[in-house]
This record gives C-alpha cells, structure tokens and sequence, in this order.
C-alpha cells in the first residue's frame, strides 16, 4: 500500500510539473498573439520579405583545403532571392546532392547532405561582393576524378511557407 501511495506521489508531482510547462506555454504564446494582432491592420503577410526562388552561386566548386593537391571540400554557395530578386537570410534547411550523371544509375550519386536550419543559420556569409549561405561539405573518397562535369543540386525548404526550391549548376572541371 505504501508503495502505490509513492508511485501515485511521483505521478502527481510528474503531471504538476507538465501543467506548469503548459501554463508557462500558454503564457508565452498568448503574448506572441497580442504583439501579433498589435500590428496595423495594412500589415498582411504578402508585404513581408519572402522566399521566391534559390540560386547556386558562381563561386560554387571543389576545393583543396590543405593544399595538397587533393580536392576534398565542396563548398556551395546558396542565394535566397525574395519577390524583388534581392539576396535575403531565409529561415529554412537544405538538402545538396552531387551528381556525375556519366555514371549507372547505382553510382550516379556520389554524395548528398542535409543542412538543418541551425546550421544553416550558422553559414550565412556577408562579404562586400557577395551575401549568400556557404556550406561547406567534406568529398574525400566520394569523388576521385574532377575532370569531367559534375553536378551539384541543392533543396530549400522555406521554413516561412513551407514551400520548397531547387536549383542546380554543372561543375565543370578547372583547367589549372
């Protein structure tokens, strides 16, 4: 009996605590509705700056970090584009796939990744020329000849809308 009385105890404190939670929840969204619903009335989600499309930037390829002759990095360059054609920081994840599209169907898919929205978050890349995520993928053993054209494609799932988008650009080999 003393038993079941402890267990119904722990039970209790258990299901208190997750009452808290959802009080401290419920509290933390009512006020996101009020600042919501504080907005001017002409504010509607059409005027916000939103995902229109995806572009792989120019800069995108493979790269010998260690200089060792060896490429063993992918880095891909994504731009966000909003209604206007501007570069905006869009809330979202990616999914990158390279192809060789020489190879069976088997083999064709050398390497894909996904980058989760913190991470992406995290390689938003500002420079004076240029302003676009940078991602930044390890290849080494996935690819072994960069002399014939490969294919990057890359997914963004706007996290905004739910929309998805795609591009994808030919990586043609580098005459050094």
């Amino acid at each position: 009996m003393a038993a079941r009385i402890e267990e119904l105890t722990q039970e209790k404190a258990l299901l208190q605590a997750q009452i808290e939670q959802a009080q401290a929840e419920n509290q933390r969204l009512k006020g996101q509705v009020q600042v919501l619903s504080g907005l001017p009335e002409e504010t509607k989600i059409e005027n916000i700056r939103r995902l229109e499309s995806v572009k792989i930037g120019r800069f995108t390829g493979f790269y010998d970090k260690d200089k060792d002759g060896k490429k063993e990095k992918l880095i891909v360059y994504i731009e966000p584009m909003d209604q206007e054609g501007d570069k905006i920081k869009a809330a979202g994840a990616v999914d990158v796939q390279l192809w060789d599209l020489d190879k069976s169907q088997d083999d064709a898919l050398p390497g894909q990744w996904h980058v989760t929205s913190d991470e992406l978050r995290k390689a938003w890349f500002d420079t004076l020329l240029s302003t676009n995520y940078r991602c930044v993928f390890d290849i080494a053993g996935k690819v072994a000849d960069f002399s014939k054209t490969l294919t990057v494609k890359v997914t963004f799932t706007d996290y905004l809308t739910g929309r998805t988008f795609t591009d994808q650009m030919a990586i043609k080999p580098q005459t050094e």
